[in-house]
């Protein structure tokens, strides 16, 4: 990967660029479409957003108000909790695409594998979920579709139904912090792996070992987590709405980490914490 339009290929053959744009905590209003806006003039063509999110309508308009074609950019959304099931599910998407102010999505993912009120019955909601969006697939209203917080046996649960497999896992990964066994579930499966909160919300950003390797290569500690998120063959999706500092976490394709630094970074202590567990978020 040489910049930020260098992509990696999905298994049904769809490219999607190497570094996305994240929104998350981006709250509706114009300092969202802003954001978006300078993301894409300094190159990103990959904006992630979901509709818990609540900021789609700012998404779109940052999408529209760059002039950027719509056939270069990548966007991706995601579905939340209360949509499971194959009728709200087809509504949710409908929903979400008015908001972007798109006709098509790039990408639409199951955004949790197990929302408290379906813990009796989470495998039969996703699979009827998931039947509503290989229809939106097929229709050609998407052009991949995948999941996020899905550990392998949400994964295996899922395929007892599913005619198509995801394409793509959305997960929390950063330095220090590895969803080993699911990193190398996909892996195998060939679902690209999409790394959200790869600064690990800020935290890593101030670990001695990241602070180290950043000084000795003169970028900044995002850029360090950032590489080292796309050198483990990661696709990370940093946040920021700073104008400097969407550009800095795109300067990472003019230096490379070596092997002993990925394997520090990696087997570094996790500051941030593990996050909601899948199977026991209270949302």
């Amino acid at each position: 990967m040489n910049k930020l339009s260098d992509s990696y290929t999905l298994s049904n053959g769809v490219s999607v660029p190497c570094v996305g744009f994240g929104t998350w905590k981006m709250a509706d209003g114009e300092e969202t479409a802003s954001a978006v806006k300078e993301a894409i003039t300094m190159g990103y063509r990959h904006i992630d957003t979901a509709t818990i999110y609540k900021n789609e309508e700012s998404v779109g308009r940052g999408i529209f108000n760059s002039g950027v074609d719509r056939n270069e950019l990548f966007v991706t959304t995601k579905l939340w909790n209360d949509d499971h099931g194959y009728d709200l599910a087809l509504r949710a998407f409908e929903a979400s695409l008015a908001k972007l102010g798109l006709s098509t999505l790039d990408l639409y993912l199951i955004h949790w594998p197990n929302p408290e009120k379906l813990r009796d019955n989470w495998e039969e909601s996703n699979a009827e979920t998931w039947r509503a969006m290989e229809d939106l697939y097929r229709a050609g209203k998407i052009r991949a579709i995948g999941v996020s917080n899905f550990m392998p046996h949400h994964l295996e649960a899922l395929m007892k139904t599913a005619n198509i497999a995801p394409m793509v896992n959305q997960i929390r990964l950063f330095p220090g912090f590895m969803w080993a066994e699911t990193v190398t579930y996909c892996q195998q499966k060939n679902i690209c792996i999409e790394a959200y909160s790869p600064l690990g919300k800020g935290v890593v950003l101030a670990s001695p070992i990241v602070v180290e390797i950043a000084e000795k290569y003169g970028k900044t500690p995002a850029q360090v987590c950032v590489r080292w998120s796309l050198q483990m063959g990661f696709l990370p999706l940093p946040k920021t709405v700073t104008p400097e500092r969407i550009r800095e976490n795109a300067q990472i394709f003019d230096f490379s980490l070596s092997a002993s630094e990925m394997t520090q970074l990696t087997r570094m202590e996790n500051l941030c914490g593990d996050g909601k567990h899948p199977d026991e978020a209270p949302f």
